[in-house]
């Protein structure tokens, strides 16, 4: 079973974060080995703070040494070579995967860019980040292409655009 928060605060606007959230969560876990875990009686938590700009700077100041805020960040709570065996060993009945945050005017600005709603963003940031705390990454073209493959389909799963599509200007 998953368990999304959403944590939204200003300069978010007010929408039903908690509903995108899951969804996108859902749908990222979807496309990876451990889409078993969603039938399962084992509450899988992750927690989604949409926050300021300045809040994800420090963030990646601290935790990335990049002074510079960017679009989301991810905290996983599970070591990659664990995740196979954490939803056994769970004492309570429950998991924290980690945590996703996501800098309002970067995502803003993005979505602006590629003419999306910036939800619409949130959603395949949302998507980015699920699949960093469950141990995909991006360091490599062969990681990058994998990540990016199933980002395409949860998020076509979704009715969302491709996020990857080369734009001739």
């Amino acid at each position: 079973m998953l368990d999304v928060a959403a944590l939204p605060e200003a300069p978010w606007p007010d929408a039903d974060w908690d509903a995108l959230a899951n969804r996108a969560a859902e749908a990222a876990i979807r496309e990876t080995p451990y889409a078993e875990w969603l039938g399962w009686p084992t509450a899988i938590e992750v927690a989604v703070r949409l926050t300021s700009d300045e809040e994800v700077r420090i963030l990646n100041r601290d935790y990335r040494q990049k002074d510079k805020p960017t679009n989301v960040l991810s905290f996983p709570m599970i070591q990659p070579d664990l995740l196979d065996a954490v939803t056994q060993n769970s004492d309570d009945g429950e998991v924290i995967l980690g945590d996703i945050i996501l800098a309002h005017d970067v995502c803003v600005a993005e979505a602006a860019e590629r003419g999306i709603s910036t939800q619409d963003h949130a959603t395949h940031l949302i998507v980015h980040g699920v699949l960093h705390l469950l141990g995909y990454d991006h360091m490599d073209d062969a990681e990058a292409e994998a990540m990016e493959e199933m980002e395409r389909s949860a998020l076509s799963k979704l009715g969302l655009h491709d996020p990857y599509t080369v734009r001739e200007d």
